[in-house]
């Protein structure tokens, strides 16, 4: 019995460790997303294309002379090449726009 309550509590360990190791990477789950400490790089590409990005959920708007549009819940920020912008807990810089597209990185804070 003894055995029995030391291997399931050597195996919830081992669960909740692995969980931890995995938690950042959770931060950052779509696969147009590479993200490195609280900095991520993201692509998004076409119609309705969306991201989480370190726990916010971005969405590509479209652009429109040269600036793309990004939606962070109810709030919208646009951005052209080189712009940064702030969108709730996150700094946005804009590295890329393209017709259908944008390339950005973003950081929190």
């Amino acid at each position: 019995m003894a055995d029995l309550l030391h291997r399931r509590a050597r195996l919830a360990a081992g669960a909740a460790a692995g969980f931890l190791l995995l938690l950042p990477l959770a931060a950052c789950s779509s696969s147009n997303v590479d993200c490195s400490g609280t900095s991520c790089t993201a692509t998004l590409t076409g119609d309705d294309a969306k991201a989480s990005i370190l726990g916010n959920e971005l969405a590509f708007a479209g652009t429109q002379d040269g600036k793309a549009t990004l939606q962070l819940g109810d709030q919208s920020v646009s951005c052209a090449e080189g712009d940064s912008v702030s969108a709730g807990p996150l700094s946005i810089t804009c590295t890329s726009v393209t017709d259908d597209g944008v390339e950005f990185t973003a950081e929190v804070g």
